[in-house]
């Protein structure tokens, strides 16, 4: 079966001739075309009573291979589940124009932090407000930016509970069918965001160069930002998911999501890749697109975040400051509110990796999986550089 690596073994080493590869970019490149071959070292397991073989390579658990994802999205699916509140929550997508996708790409630490902090403080401040709920809501926030065909398309997924703590301790679910007015959403947001840019711009914490590559004036930048504001922002929110289970099948599918799955890739050749994407604009129909590798390869590493960044952020009742003692308390006001039987404390023990690994596999891998023996394990040296 074809994959991203295939792709990067194929092109990247012209591609990095041809192109300016960021650092942090070519840490991830390298990473996936070592993931699981023999320059990462690996063993040998052997049956010493049926005869059985079998070699395995270490992977490069870099978060940007897409063999790499499976182990670290259970485990922290596993931490969720000891802390979400079992109530509905609800899904809001935060985006921005295309017109400030330059900015973004340019300046990504900060814009990528300012997408957070902007769209954030959208929900707490009208969730706080009593004309829309007052009560402190808890939310978590996924950053994504790519679209279905790998374009640049930055946005925050923001999952929320139907409802919070009010200021005299008792739970208030929120009103209505839909989480917040879309409306007000979209332009709160958008007065943050763009008021964030030109406050950052200002203490000259913001660059944009053009297409020649030259800065680009004080008063291009605030023609653009203008622009912006005369748009309407789409803030997109969703039906609420019923309970804990709901959200826990959301987080499977999102939160370790990379800009395209090994799944999703038809072929590969020394030129060209072919893969499915989803058409949100054509009723979401799936279509097969072809890429140069060099295009592929560009449109990916577009996707490779800053070091250290950190994309998926908990704020409000879910914020980590002492979290396992107010969660019980935020689990005592909800009991209350809609006279539930007291829970229990949630002290199941997390999987470990190696569980885990055991349970995706449906068998131990410390046994032979033809005569159920022991298995003896030989190191595999890596290879030596070329």
């Amino acid at each position: 079966m074809a994959e991203v690596q295939d792709v990067f073994l194929a092109s990247f080493d012209e591609y990095g001739m041809n192109h300016f590869v960021p650092l942090q970019a070519q840490k991830a490149a390298k990473a996936i075309m070592e993931c699981r071959t023999q320059a990462l070292g690996g063993h040998t397991d052997v049956c010493t009573k049926c005869g059985y073989t079998h070699q395995s390579y270490n992977s490069c658990r870099n978060r940007n291979c897409p063999k790499c994802q499976t182990v670290k999205k259970e485990q922290w699916i596993g931490k969720r589940k000891q802390d979400m509140l079992d109530v509905k929550h609800f899904h809001t997508v935060f985006t921005i124009p295309s017109e400030l996708n330059a900015l973004v790409l340019q300046n990504q630490c900060k814009l990528y932090g300012l997408l957070f902090t902007a769209s954030a403080g959208t929900v707490k401040e009208l969730t706080t407000d009593p004309k829309y709920l007052g009560a402190s809501v808890g939310f978590m926030s996924i950053l994504h930016s790519w679209g279905s065909n790998m374009s640049f398309h930055p946005h925050i997924h923001m999952v929320a509970t139907a409802g919070g703590i009010a200021p005299d301790g008792r739970w208030k679910p929120t009103r209505g069918k839909y989480f917040l007015p879309v409306k007000v959403l979209s332009s709160l947001f958008r007065g943050k965001f763009l008021s964030g840019c030109r406050a950052l711009y200002d203490r000259g914490e913001l660059s944009l160069r053009g297409d020649n590559g030259n800065a680009v004036s004080r008063n291009a930048f605030s023609s653009l930002i203008d622009a912006c504001y005369q748009k309407d922002w789409v803030v997109y929110s969703k039906v609420p998911f019923n309970g804990a289970e709901g959200v826990f099948e959301y987080l499977g599918r999102y939160t370790h999501r990379l800009v395209i799955s090994n799944n999703r890739i038809l072929s590969v050749d020394g030129e060209k890749t072919a893969f499915l994407w989803k058409d949100y604009k054509d009723e979401s129909k799936l279509k097969e697109t072809t890429l140069s590798n060099e295009e592929f390869i560009r449109r990916f590493l577009l996707h490779v975040l800053p070091s250290g960044f950190t994309r998926i952020r908990h704020y409000g009742l879910y914020s980590s400051r002492s979290k396992s003692t107010r969660l019980e308390l935020y689990r005592s006001a909800l009991d209350a509110r809609f006279r539930r039987k007291p829970h229990k404390k949630r002290d199941r023990q997390l999987e470990t990796p190696f569980e885990i690994v055991v349970r995706i596999l449906g068998r131990d891998p410390r046994f032979c999986p033809r005569c159920g023996s022991l298995l003896n394990q030989e190191p595999l040296a890596r290879a030596s550089p070329a």
